[in-house]
């Protein structure tokens, strides 16, 4: 059966109390039963945790009473087993690593679309100017090569570090189009977007919530494949079922290749 729910979720806050608020967090999380990686950075938070669904809720609640985390939204998802080996709370410099600290998402958001909407974009092959969609993938090469939406442009880069120089190469791929960024659960292409606007790249919108949410809210409509995630599941299907029957030793070894997620 199918009874460990799995959470991802990031939220771009200052935070200028990461050092107290790292063993209270630990804490909440250790008294649930709660296994998986919670990253705290200057510019915010960034969570991946499974347990008991009412160990998980209840830490996401308790979260949430802290006004500067009410607006977390979890990705849900469910397993047989539990997909992370221990707890983790870890300091970082970002969130998720991009190594453009100019780059400020907590002081203004990208223009973003959701799942439905961008749906229906696709379906009809435009926007609703009439505008061609070009999909881009900003995950790593390796994520792609799992499953990406039809006719995405992937750059095949190694690191997120590496999407700024990708850009400005490709920039042209870009022009005249309705741009719209993806990732996993929407940290990276939140944070590709608003360089690409800063860049003078103002056609750019983020797909809100990233592949998982587009998954959970209508299906794998124009993509192929499954959804590589940092943890023991390894990959997603569409209807958010693990594809992986055994631990990916990658994710579940090192927990820094969280930051490469989103």
């Amino acid at each position: 059966m199918n009874d460990v729910l799995n959470i991802s979720a990031y939220l771009f806050v200052p935070l200028t109390d990461r050092e107290q608020l790292r063993p209270r967090l630990f804490e909440a999380a250790q008294a649930r039963g709660l296994q998986g990686t919670v990253l705290l950075a200057e510019e915010g938070i960034n969570l991946f945790l499974a347990g008991a669904a009412e160990g998980v809720r209840g830490f996401v609640a308790e979260l949430r009473s802290d006004p500067r985390f009410a607006a977390l939204e979890p990705k849900e998802s469910w397993s047989a087993h539990q997909p992370f080996r221990r707890l983790l709370v870890k300091l970082k410099r970002e969130i998720i690593r991009m190594n453009h600290p100019a780059i400020r998402p907590a002081a203004g958001r990208a223009p973003a679309v959701d799942a439905a909407t961008l749906k229906r974009w696709l379906d009809q092959g435009h926007d609703d100017a009439g505008k061609s969609v070009v999909m881009l993938d900003t995950r790593n090469a390796f994520e792609v090569d799992y499953g990406t939406f039809d006719n995405a442009i992937d750059w095949r880069i190694g690191k997120f570090t590496e999407f700024p120089q990708a850009v400005r190469e490709h920039r042209a791929e870009l022009e005249g189009k309705t741009v719209v960024s993806f990732c996993t659960g929407g940290i990276r292409c939140e944070k590709a977007a608003i360089y690409m606007h800063d860049l003078g790249l103002t056609n750019v919108l983020q797909l809100e919530g990233g592949i998982l949410k587009y998954f959970e809210e209508v299906g794998g409509a124009h993509y192929q494949g499954d959804c590589f995630v940092f943890d023991g599941r390894e990959a997603l299907a569409p209807d958010l079922s693990a594809r992986s029957a055994h631990a990916s030793a990658r994710a579940t070894e090192d927990p820094d290749l969280l930051l490469k997620q989103g």
